[in-house]
């Protein structure tokens, strides 16, 4: 099931976004300073629709919606909506929840009448990465490396 964000839910997401990242610990040149960042996923409630994943009552999953002419790093054009930190819980994996998310991502670039979506992400990411090409993502640009690890800009078109 997908529902909206609570502020309640900023624990349990958290615990989720941590834990999907863990896996990529030797990649990053300051894990510390990294996990900081992806504890602060809450705050993308500030400027964007962060959507949940529920199973059995248990957040899942997570990922934010960034809309047209909302706040947003440089490397992506202002206009474009975006999709940022799309975590599923390692133990959930493998069900779909990572595809639902973005498909609900799509969605809400369609409702805002958006021509393309974007999203930033990075090779090492070999299951993200793949599932973005599958559903039609293609690569633009270069976005600045994170804490050593390279990362590229995708889009979608949703004409």
């Amino acid at each position: 099931m997908l529902r909206d964000y609570r502020d309640d839910d900023a624990e349990a997401i958290i615990r989720v976004a941590l834990a999907a990242f863990a896996e990529f610990e030797q990649h990053y040149s300051d894990w510390p300073l990294f996990n900081t960042h992806v504890a602060k996923m809450p705050t993308l409630a500030r400027t964007g629709e962060i959507i949940l994943a529920e199973h059995d009552g248990q957040i899942v999953g997570a990922v934010a919606y960034v809309g047209p002419k909302a706040p947003k790093p440089a490397f992506f054009e202002p206009a474009w909506p975006i999709i940022r930190m799309l975590v599923v819980d390692p133990a959930a994996r493998g069900k779909g929840i990572g595809r639902r998310l973005t498909e609900e991502c799509l969605r809400r670039a369609e409702r805002d009448q958006a021509s393309v979506i974007a999203l930033h992400t990075t090779p090492i990411m070999t299951v993200a990465l793949p599932m973005y090409q599958r559903m039609g993502f293609v690569w633009v640009r270069e976005a600045p490396d994170i804490l050593g690890v390279p990362y590229g800009v995708y889009v979608k078109s949703l004409a």
